[in-house]
Formats: structure tokens, sequence, C-alpha cells
């Protein structure tokens, strides 16, 4: 949990949590280390992350393909500090206290590679974005 590490804790939230909430999770453990915590899931969890966003990571040296689609709970997101949806709509659990974003995303379901590279770019923007309200570098 969140209160236990220190670190700020983000779930990123996509319906088949097959592309765009794994391309995020994965821009964000690997900008921002182990800085963050972070989760992903879907609220109709697909069989398979997208081999397409697993090609589009790949060109930018992030793996993963080893990543499952996993099932939206409430749990996950009372452990998180900030949640972030895209296009899931009403799905997920709010809970008091919690910062709720809704990003904006082409859903890459059913897309070639070609059509997914600017929605992890647009991806990289937004967590960098994030990583710089949430967990920005130690001052120099």
């Amino acid at each position: 949990m969140a209160e236990s590490s220190g670190k700020p804790s983000v779930l990123f939230v996509c319906v088949h949590n097959a592309g765009r909430s794994q391309m995020a999770a994965a821009w964000l453990a690997h900008l921002a280390g182990d800085r963050v915590e972070v989760r992903s899931a879907g609220s109709d969890p697909g069989a398979s992350v997208n081999p397409a966003a697993v090609a589009a990571m790949a060109e930018v040296g992030i793996d993963i393909s080893a990543e499952t689609p996993k099932i939206l709970t409430a749990d996950a997101v009372r452990e998180s500090d900030v949640c972030i949806t895209m296009g899931c709509g009403d799905t997920c659990p709010v809970f008091p206290g919690k910062r709720y974003l809704d990003w904006k995303l082409d859903d890459p379901a059913g897309q070639g590679v070609a059509a997914v590279r600017p929605i992890r770019d647009e991806t990289r923007v937004l967590v960098e974005g994030l990583i710089g309200e949430i967990a920005p570098e130690a001052t120099r």
C-alpha cells in the first residue's frame, strides 16, 4: 500500500486492461522507476495484452509482452493515491480522498502498430506530466 511504502501509488484503468492502461503503467514504471507504485486493471479484462501495444512499446525499448490483463477491484482503487481512467466511464469505484483523472486516449483495440504509436507517444507525455506532479526528481 502507498501508506506503508511512502511512495505515491497510481492505478491506470481501461476497459480491457490490454492497451492504454498497460502502456501507461509501463511508461510510469520505466520513467519513474521505484519512485512510484504502479498498478493497472480493467473493468472487463481482455484475454491478453494487445499485440500492437506490445510491438509499439518494444519499439521504444519497453517489454510488456509478459503482462496480463487484470480485473479492476475496489481494493486496487482503495490502495492507490491516483486513479486514471481511460474510456471506461463510471465503472471505476470512487473513494473519498482519492485523485481521479480521465485521460482521453484513442482505444488501440483492433488497431495496427502504426495507429498505436501516436497513442503510445501521447501516453508518454501524459505520464511525464503526472510524474512531475506526484514524484518529481530530487532537486539537484
